[in-house]
């Protein structure tokens, strides 16, 4: 039984060396193509996007809980409401607010 872990073991690591090497031999250099500053804006605005989703979604949250703080008058609720609107705003908004600070 003992025999059988060691040899088992064995083969599973000599697979995986087998695999990195052959990994790490075969790899194929992949240049990119066009002006590397139009790949980082690229970059740069899929990533504000996403944010902006994210703010979005924030918004739309804080709105409802706005609502419902409204409905069953509770104070707490409706704080954590408002503060949620706020920081969805800020985060929609947060490309156009980083544009306006560094000028």
């Amino acid at each position: 039984m003992n025999r059988f872990k060691k040899t088992s073991s064995k083969i599973i690591f000599s697979i995986y060396t087998t695999l990195v090497i052959a990994l790490t031999a075969f790899t194929i250099p992949v240049m990119a193509s066009g002006d590397p500053i139009t790949v980082v804006n690229n970059l740069s605005t899929f990533i504000f996007g996403l944010i902006r989703a994210l703010g979005l979604i924030l918004l739309g949250f804080g709105i409802v809980q706005v609502g419902l703080s409204l409905k069953s008058h509770d104070p707490s609720q409706r704080a954590n409401g408002f503060l949620t609107l706020a920081g969805g705003i800020i985060i929609t908004f947060a490309k156009e607010i980083l544009n306006l600070i560094a000028g």
